[in-house]
């Protein structure tokens, strides 16, 4: 059987060059607005237009992990509930018919969840959603006065909603 995946795949599942832990914990990352500064993760509403009003990366900002099997009990449950205060804002402020959560990591791996809106005019019912199948490095930015308005609503519907620290 031939080989699949990169001659570096094991370096870089280790932590090797990961651009998720070498840019910290910016405000903005590729682009994309901080809405959540977690205990352990930061979520980044995406600025281009996926189709997906409201398409949120949260990201692991503890130590290197691939994915959520590598860590510990009070650490994955502090993640997971940040995952799920994003997910609940998500769908207080945009309404989908349905939100996809996606861990995938297989470009990246690093642990992040991909936050999904779905709705009842997305191009592809009972499918992964279209941007997950088919990337389009070349997204149209959602309008500035749109998304500004959207990062601002979120960050104040996700302001103060903190984990606590595990005992």
């Amino acid at each position: 059987m031939s080989r699949t995946w990169d001659d570096d795949w094991e370096a870089r599942r280790a932590g090797k060059s990961c651009p998720m832990c070498a840019e910290g914990r910016p405000d903005e990352s590729h682009g994309n607005a901080r809405v959540f500064a977690g205990r352990v993760s930061d979520a980044y509403l995406v600025r281009g237009d996926v189709g997906q009003p409201g398409y949120t990366i949260v990201i692991w900002r503890g130590r290197h992990v691939a994915d959520p099997t590598e860590l510990s009990e009070p650490n994955a449950t502090t993640y997971f509930r940040e995952v799920l205060m994003v997910a609940r804002a998500l769908e207080a402020h945009y309404r989908p018919a349905k939100l996809n959560l996606e861990m995938l990591g297989n470009s990246v791996p690093h642990l992040h969840t991909h936050v999904i809106p779905r709705y009842v005019t997305d191009d592809s019912p009972g499918e992964p959603a279209r941007l997950m199948r088919v990337p389009d490095t070349h997204r149209t930015p959602i309008p500035e006065a749109v998304f500004h308005r959207d990062v601002a609503e979120l960050r104040v519907a996700l302001s103060g909603r903190r984990e606590p620290s595990p005992r």
